[in-house]
């Protein structure tokens, strides 16, 4: 859609859907799908991710004080989400689709380079999640109506990152900038040799020093304030789509056309 401001596939899914009754445009069937998947037993990650969106990342804070990263490397695992602000905060998706078999890993994985690590979890999840994680991960319930609740919160534990996992999950360049922002001269080498030659300074840094200064770099660096014009131009269910898949500032309009595109005209692209 934000390519060619259209979407054959889009027309395809739309006429199987049996959603297209009463939607005059595109973003009107996209809200339709998004109040029929907010439904307990169709509830998946995009559900909860959109939740945390809109609760915590537009509510609790805004585009000018914080930065999202959506499916964040981290070791061998994908961190679903996780906000920056003045620390760091990771979120596990545990939606009533996922299995808990993974979970132990992951939180030990994020523990290493986020300051909070919270599971949010459906409601049949909750109780064998507070049984199974440590006392200082923060646990989120997503309930029926489609709100967030705190069952308990997650310590800051910043200075128990590891500077080693934090370098391996973001860019060089990121690195560089943090070392220098610690007064740290990064010498000339070739740039086959240059990831390892920060590495090893890397590593050297206090844990909480790497920490906060991979926050403070990472908010620039991943700053999603300039997409915030064109959140506003969308519907709701696709807010998080928007902060999530990259776009080029080209494509915003074509995009934001697709969107508005009466539904009976987009039922033919082709």
């Amino acid at each position: 859609m934000a390519r060619k401001a259209k979407s054959p596939l889009f027309a395809r899914l739309a006429s199987e859907s049996r959603l297209l009754e009463g939607c005059e445009s595109v973003g009107a069937l996209f809200e339709a799908a998004f109040r029929l998947l907010k439904r307990e037993g169709y509830r998946h990650e995009y559900i909860y991710k959109s939740a945390l969106t809109h609760k915590i990342l537009l509510g609790t804070h805004s585009l000018q004080t914080a930065s999202m990263l959506n499916e964040f490397r981290v070791g061998e695992c994908k961190a679903d989400l996780a906000i920056l602000n003045g620390t760091s905060t990771v979120y596990e998706v545990k939606s009533e689709r996922d299995s808990l078999s993974r979970l132990e890993r992951q939180l030990v994985a994020y523990s290493k380079v986020f300051a909070r690590v919270y599971v949010i979890a459906a409601e049949d999840h909750v109780d064998a999640v507070r049984g199974s994680v440590s006392g200082d991960v923060g646990i989120l319930r997503l309930n029926g109506r489609h709100q967030i609740s705190t069952l308990r919160d997650a310590v800051d534990r910043g200075e128990c990152t590891l500077p080693a996992a934090i370098f391996d999950s973001i860019r060089t360049e990121e690195a560089r900038i943090i070392l220098q922002s610690q007064g740290v001269s990064v010498p000339i080498v070739p740039n086959t040799e240059l990831n390892s030659v920060l590495r090893q300074l890397f590593i050297r840094l206090d844990a909480r020093i790497a920490h906060d200064s991979m926050v403070r770099v990472l908010r620039k660096t991943r700053n999603l304030l300039p997409l915030s014009d064109l959140v506003s131009k969308l519907p709701h269910s696709l807010h998080t789509a928007a902060l999530s898949v990259p776009l080029r500032k080209v494509d915003h309009a074509r995009l934001v056309a697709a969107v508005n595109t009466p539904l009976e005209n987009a039922m033919a692209w082709v």
